[in-house]
């Protein structure tokens, strides 16, 4: 206990972390700023309602003189101005290590899509990413029996990738820690944590402390982060502009204030990113009332659709008129050992989609795997001579609200429910396991597309979508045609792994919790919620779902 927070989770082996000092940091930050994410998830929800009675997103009458405003943001950082290429993944010490001398120019760590939110999961993160920081960092895998380490242990400097760290997002509380009695942010926990302890080493070591900030939907959240900064700055006598950070437009309300958004933290910021997949989630979240925007196979909803492009075009327009960087999206393949054929396909596709960013106008780009650095770093030099392309501006870019809500085509398949069914529920297993970052049939999957496969199952259930199976027979998916299906899937991802993994696994409670979530009354903001109540080992009381 610290003054009114307490920790309820297990504090042996994180005493370096759980410090009293460093527990009255965060408590100082939840006293002052939970309320204000209380009223902007409030504020969250009756927006929602308006969208469901006809309401459509639009730009803010309100803010139009600062989207015609001549402002930019503050100087970048000489460790930020070159990113073409970035790796992301959860924090775990193996990856962390990986991931920092993989070549990539930055790695970001992530305690959100990619980690399941176990206690163990994020406080052994933040303890991985303290001695990360101090290149102190290692690990001894028991199963290979290989040592990792950031530090060859030959006194020579390395060159690792700058480090980015993101938090949970406003909507995730964290239960094994209250104040008043009440679960915490975890976007609270996270950041606060990580700047207590590191930020002041980092820009001893030339660096500073840069995040990325998830699932952001208006200016207003844009606002409160910039004023968790200021103070967690001015409280710990860290020069205020020492944090950077970047904000994944991956949010369809978000693509309407990106100008706002950047101006808020123009002081704090490194640019937008654009987060695709978390985005066509949030289309289909956005529009769930209204059968009119019923989405195609998630396959078919690619980069190349109109709505995808336009706001694409307008990250880049934006960021480049604010002088500021515009990162492009998440290449998910990974190399394909036992059939080259299929692998050379696959690295053709992410060779073209890096192709495509950068002669759009990204400064950088994303990847899961560290094989496919070397791909997108081809594509991002033969392109960009320069550390970035900011000078280059995209004034032609006329991306308007029609165009930023245009319905993708395509068409619903039976095989596109299947891979939904298949994705979904072996992705949420692995998470209930306490693993995010779950490679499924070549891809590395996080949260986010297992979002958007049980919101498109629910959209075509409760709008009576037809799917038009193999013969091209088209019939209105049923609730009891789901039902059949994820029992015919279920068998036979049962007989891939073998009936020792899956009956010591955890498919019954993820089969339990897909099948709910695609077939609810309405549809649940974020399965991450209901999935956590699955995986926390505390029962705080007053606990609730902040969303």
């Amino acid at each position: 206990m610290v003054e009114d927070l307490e920790v309820l989770g297990p504090t042996e082996g994180y005493e370096t972390i759980l410090t009293p000092h460093a527990l009255r940091f965060v408590a100082s930050l939840v006293a002052e700023h939970a309320p204000r994410i209380d009223a902007l998830l409030l504020r969250r929800r009756e927006l929602r309602a308006r969208y469901d009675a006809g309401q459509r997103p639009d730009f803010l009458a309100e803010t139009a003189d600062i989207r015609a405003g001549d402002w930019t943001v503050a100087p970048i950082p000489a460790d930020l101005l070159d990113r073409r290429v970035e790796i992301t993944g959860p924090v775990d010490p193996k990856m962390i290590i990986n991931a920092l001398r993989s070549g990539a120019n930055v790695f970001m760590a992530d305690c959100e899509d990619s980690c399941a939110p176990t206690w163990a999961n994020e406080i052994g993160g933040q303890l991985a990413l303290y001695h990360a920081v101090r290149r102190a960092l290692t690990f001894d895998d028991p199963i290979t029996g290989k040592h990792y380490a950031l530090d060859d242990g030959d006194g020579a400097e390395r060159r690792l990738a700058t480090l980015m760290v993101r938090p949970r997002g406003l909507h995730l509380p964290e239960h094994h820690v209250t104040f008043e009695g009440r679960p915490i942010p975890g976007c609270l926990l996270d950041f606060g944590l990580y700047f207590f302890h590191n930020a002041a080493e980092l820009l001893a070591r030339g660096s500073g402390p840069y995040f990325y900030l998830p699932k952001l939907e208006s200016h207003l959240e844009a606002r409160l982060w910039n004023d968790v900064f200021i103070r967690a700055q001015d409280r710990l006598g860290i020069p205020r502009g020492s944090i950077r950070a970047t904000v994944l437009i991956e949010t369809l309300p978000a693509a309407f204030e990106m100008d706002e958004i950047l101006y808020e933290l123009r002081e704090h910021s490194a640019g937008l990113n654009c987060g695709r997949w978390d985005y066509i989630f949030s289309f289909i979240k956005t529009f769930r009332a209204h059968p009119a925007f019923v989405l195609p196979d998630r396959a078919q909803v690619g980069m190349t659709q109109p709505f995808m492009r336009a706001y694409t075009a307008r990250v880049i327009e934006t960021c480049h008129r604010r002088r500021i960087h515009a990162m492009g999206g998440m290449a998910a393949q990974i190399p394909i050992k036992d059939d080259p054929q299929a692998n050379r396909a696959a690295m053709e596709k992410v060779r073209a989609d890096k192709l495509r960013e950068v002669q759009a106008g990204h400064d950088g780009t994303w990847v899961a795997h560290p094989g496919l650095i070397g791909i997108a770093r081809e594509a991002f030099d033969a392109h960009l001579p320069g550390p970035n392309q900011i000078d280059v501006p995209r004034d032609h870019v006329r991306a308007d609200a029609a165009a930023l809500v245009a319905v993708p085509e395509g068409t619903r398949t039976e095989e596109g429910l299947r891979q939904n069914v298949r994705v979904g529920i072996q992705y949420l297993e692995a998470w209930l396991s306490g693993n995010g970052c779950v490679p499924l049939y070549s891809l590395m999957e996080d949260a986010a597309t297992a979002e958007i496969s049980r919101a498109q199952v629910w959209q075509w259930l409760a709008h009576g979508a037809a799917l038009t199976d193999e013969h091209g027979v088209a019939r209105v998916l049923t609730r009891e045609r789901l039902h059949a299906v994820i029992d015919e899937e279920l068998a036979a991802i049962r007989q891939r792994v073998g009936a020792d993994r899956f009956d010591s696994g955890r498919f019954g409670p993820a089969r339990e919790l897909f099948e709910r979530l695609s077939t609810d009354d309405e549809l649940e903001d974020f399965l991450t919620l209901a999935a956590y109540e699955q995986i926390t080992t505390v029962r705080a009381p007053g606990a609730t779902n902040h969303e």
